[in-house]
C-alpha cells in the first residue's frame, strides 16, 4: 500500500467526530489515516481530492454508518465497494498489507 492509505471523509458536521474515532482506529491497526475536516468542501470535493492525492483507500462516512459501526468504502478508481463494518475493513486492509511483495515489479516483468 502506498503511504497515503485510508482518508475518512464525514458526510457532514455531525459525523465529524465519528470520522475522528475511525480514524484513530486505523491508524491504531498501523495505518497511515487522515480525515478530511474541511467545511468549505462539499461531499464530492473531499472524495475528488482525496482521489487527486492517491489514498488508496476513502472512507465514507455519515449517520447511518454511524449507527452500524461502518464505513463506506471507494477505492481511488472510483469504485464504490460499499458498507462495510470498520472490524472487517481493517481485517481486509491487513491482509492486502500483508500481501504486498516488494518485489512485485520484478515478478511481474518475468509473467
Amino acid at each position: 500500500l502506498s503511504p497515503r492509505q485510508v482518508m475518512l471523509v464525514p458526510v457532514g458536521p455531525t459525523s465529524n467526530e465519528y470520522a475522528e474515532q475511525v480514524c484513530s482506529r486505523f491508524y491504531e491497526a498501523g495505518f497511515m489515516a487522515d480525515v478530511d475536516l474541511d467545511h468549505s468542501c462539499t461531499l464530492n470535493k473531499k472524495i475528488r481530492n482525496a482521489q487527486l492525492a492517491q489514498y488508496n483507500f476513502i472512507l465514507v462516512v455519515g449517520e447511518k454508518e454511524k449507527t452500524s459501526n461502518a464505513v463506506n468504502v471507494r477505492t481511488r478508481d472510483n469504485k464504490v465497494h460499499g458498507e462495510v463494518s470498520v472490524i472487517t475493513a481493517i481485517e481486509k486492509l491487513k491482509k492486502l498489507k500483508k500481501s504486498y511483495s516488494k518485489n512485485a515489479e520484478d515478478r511481474r516483468s518475468t509473467r
